[in-house]
């Protein structure tokens, strides 16, 4: 009997990660996650997947960080894994300006540290190991819409110039040691499972709570920007598909269709009935030092070569979240008439 493929996911708490690991565990993948150590337990997004370890499981959780390349090489040494998913990052755009230096250590150099450590193992044991890096649309950043793999990068933020050093670092190990490496450039991709820091979500869980009076308003930053939203779910399908080509390369991946964060308020507070205008406010503690103001992806490389095609555009991702949100609100409502009121999660609203 053959043995089953392993996976090693960087990031496998996160958005990415789950939705990820459902996908690799249907295909009958050994999925091996790595996990920051803190105070509080962080997997609520997996908890559904995991079994305890004294048990027979194909899900396996390992304590590591991407600032620590010993433990990176560790992890290799014991996992062995047949591919390797980077999804680990400080990921919030906004977040990377106040702290820009700590972003740069786990988004640019944690990845040349993950690909150190490939290529060590595989000089060492002669077993390839396939490579995932998830690049960012902020990448592009000022550059004119459609953005395709062709277009020139023009970074914004610190969190996107580290996405960049870590997508041409990407091209020369590749080049440079014939490792089996694909960058996917995704732009933007929600769901359910998205932070509530993050501006789709914040105004899904925002909106809802506003409906069962849980909270008055909304405050956000840059109504303006324009933003090319697709399904999580449908992409970390794109990211399998790279690893399972014949040859490593670069793919953009995105649904090909941009809409304002007013025109995604009028979806989400339209399903619930409600005048998004009167109930949000611009706040400019909320804007970028240096805006994004179009990103829209052309996907058709991933299309061709992958076989890859979005299947939830954004108003079908909209109703979806605000479904899931609403049961969230209500629950909260449930709690809160019974005496013991939840707080919110995610942060400043």
């Amino acid at each position: 009997m053959t043995a089953p493929r392993t996976a090693l996911i960087t990031g496998i708490t996160g958005q990415d990660g789950s939705y990820l690991t459902e996908l690799l565990l249907s295909k009958g993948y050994a999925v091996h996650g790595v996990v920051r150590r803190a105070s509080l337990f962080n997997t609520d997004r997996i908890d559904h997947l995991y079994v305890d370890p004294h048990q027979e499981s194909r899900i396996h959780l390992h304590y590591g960080d991407l600032t620590d390349s010993g433990a990176l090489r560790n992890l290799l040494e014991e996992v062995e894994p047949d591919e390797l998913y980077n999804l680990g990052a400080q990921s919030h755009v906004r977040v990377s300006f106040d702290q820009p230096e700590y972003t740069a250590d786990v988004v640019a150099l944690g990845v040349l540290r993950v690909l150190e450590a490939v290529r060590g193992h595989q000089r060492r044991t002669g077993r390839q190991v396939k490579v995932y890096q998830a690049g960012s649309s902020e990448m592009f950043g000022s550059a004119k819409p459609r953005q395709t793999e062709a277009t020139r990068f023009e970074p914004r933020s610190p969190y996107a110039c580290a996405k960049v050093f870590a997508h041409y670092q990407c091209v020369n190990h590749r080049e440079s040691y014939g490792l089996f490496i694909a960058n996917g450039v995704l732009f933007n991709h929600e769901s359910p499972r998205r932070g509530e820091t993050f501006v789709t979500r914040k105004i899904t869980r925002a909106a809802t709570r506003i409906k069962l009076g849980l909270q008055e308003k909304l405050y956000l930053g840059n109504l303006d920007a324009r933003r090319d939203w697709g399904f999580a779910g449908d992409y970390v399908e794109a990211m399998w598909r790279m690893l399972q080509a014949d040859r490593p390369d670069d793919y953009v991946v995105a649904t090909g269709e941009s809409i304002t964060i007013r025109a995604f308020l009028g979806l989400v507070f339209g399903a619930l009935d409600l005048d998004w205008e009167a109930l949000v406010e611009v706040d400019p503690r909320y804007f970028r030092p240096a805006e994004v103001d179009h990103l829209e992806g052309d996907s058709a490389k991933a299309r061709r070569l992958l076989g890859w095609a979005p299947t939830t555009d954004v108003r079908a991702l909209a109703k979806m979240m605000v479904e899931s949100d609403l049961r969230l609100a209500e629950r909260e409502l449930v709690l809160k008439r019974s005496g013991h009121e939840e707080a919110p999660r995610g942060g400043y609203r």
